[in-house]
């Protein structure tokens, strides 16, 4: 018995690795699914233009089925680029063969605007591909092309959904909600005579690639034994995190981040062991004299382009206090914790994104200048220069401080303080790549 489930792509191959199989096989890997593949055409694209296609022959595309069926097995399947009705028939006739879940992406043109299915191939593809589907997975565009209807809005893709399932055969249509009205990304499924909404924000970020990826989520977790709708739900949150946190690669249109999906929760995992490590040796070391009144924090962020707001800063919760003569954590390490010092280090990563952790600590003349002797650069900030709008905005005042002690020196200090201002503790922060280096520094501090 197979202990991995299998997905299986049938697409085209994108030399930009942003879409297609290459896609496909990054989403699979993400959710724990071996991934299996039919090349349909080798394309020579970037994140701006395709420039050539070459189709493989259709024999071979269904050979490239046939046997990755018989001899591993398929989980659950998807289309993706299937470029001319040659392919388009051969692709049907294998699958036929098969009892598994098809999940089809009508793709029929590319990100950079270039066609991807030839317009002759359109027809087959509703008389052929969509009555086996399980689920089809249309954009706006895609739908109307499909429906030869307008669609603008939620409404209008209920009815396109509903007119394709009819007079397809498709046992389920979601038309995706990314290109149609409003500040929400609605995904409209049609399935068993009833409809189900997909709600995520529209975020800015990185788009190449979405529809693969989103297909190819719901395959792998169809292929892991989830229901359609629970599929579905999952692979919205998936993509909904690989657009926002894509990596800005290329001239064009950059590709969705499908690594996110394990690498946040690997890096949170990392990261609190580090810290919670970082927090023990602190206590150990029992610096008394350096915290202040209002205690101190010890944080640590994602890296970037994880890091974005608080919640991806870990941080002790309750900070880390005196009791008696000895220093200790509150609470335990948890991501969140931290407000003022979680503001004050994504503030610094805008500049330095390596430099992901910090430490504060009491304001002393004695420290400041025990840093220049050490040979750290120092810089500062002034509360009382603070201007009248950053003051009134809540949550403002420590970005600005940080952003106005980085540039007054011009390079990156390994020490920022400020002098406090009325109700305000002075303090000082120290900052390194991790929190092991915040520790090396501090230590020449004491």
């Amino acid at each position: 018995m197979r202990l991995v489930r299998t997905a299986l792509t049938i697409a085209g191959s994108d030399s930009g690795g942003g879409a297609g199989i290459e896609a496909d096989l990054k989403t699979f890997t993400a959710f724990g699914v071996h991934g299996l593949v039919a090349i349909t055409s080798v394309t020579a694209q970037n994140t701006q233009t395709v420039t050539a296609i070459h189709d493989i022959p259709p024999e071979v595309v269904s050979e490239q089925i046939r046997v990755v069926a018989e001899d591993i097995g398929v989980d659950a399947a998807k289309t993706g680029m299937l470029s001319n009705a040659e392919i388009i028939k051969a692709v049907a006739k294998t699958v036929k063969n098969y009892d598994f879940p098809l999940v089809v992406d009508p793709v029929m043109i590319a990100k950079s605007g270039a066609p991807l299915l030839r317009e002759d191939a359109v027809d087959a593809l509703i008389k052929y591909i969509l009555p086996l589907a399980t689920l089809v997975t249309p954009n706006r565009f895609e739908a109307e092309k499909l429906t030869g209807m307008e669609i603008r809005n939620v409404n209008d893709a209920k009815l396109a959904a509903k007119k394709i399932a009819e007079e397809t055969g498709a046992k389920a249509v979601i038309v995706k909600g990314g290109h149609l009205e409003g500040k929400e990304a609605i995904d409209v499924l049609y399935h068993n005579g009833a409809y189900k909404l997909y709600r995520a924000p529209k975020v800015d970020g990185c788009t190449h690639g979405t529809g693969c990826s989103f297909s190819a989520a719901i395959t792998a977790n169809l292929a892991k034994g989830l229901s359609l709708e629970d599929a579905v739900s999952v692979a919205k949150e998936f993509i909904t995190l690989g657009i926002s946190t894509g990596h800005k690669i290329g001239h064009g249109h950059c590709p969705v981040n499908q690594s996110a999906w394990i690498e946040i929760p690997a890096e949170k995992w990392r990261i609190y062991e580090e810290l919670t490590r970082a927090v023990r040796e602190f206590e150990r070391i029992n610096p008394i004299k350096l915290i202040p009144e209002v205690g101190t924090n010890f944080v640590y962020a994602l890296p970037f382009p994880y890091a974005r707001t608080k919640e991806d800063v870990a941080g002790v919760k309750g900070r880390i206090v005196r009791v008696g003569n000895e220093v200790r954590a509150v609470g335990s390490v948890e991501f969140g914790a931290s407000d003022h010092l979680a503001r004050a280090i994504l503030t610094f990563m805008r500049f330095y994104p390596k430099y992901r952790s910090a430490i504060n600590v009491r304001y002393s003349e004695e420290i400041v200048e025990l840093a220049k002797e050490q040979g750290f650069t120092v810089s500062f900030y002034d509360r009382r220069e603070e201007p009248i709008e950053v003051k009134e905005k809540e949550g403002a005042t420590i970005p600005w401080g940080i952003e106005v002690a980085v540039k007054r020196i011009n390079k990156r200090p390994d020490v920022i303080y400020h002098l406090g201002d009325i109700g305000k503790e002075p303090m000082i922060l120290i900052f390194g790549r991790n929190p092991r280096e915040v520790l090396d520094k501090l230590r020449l501090l004491i």
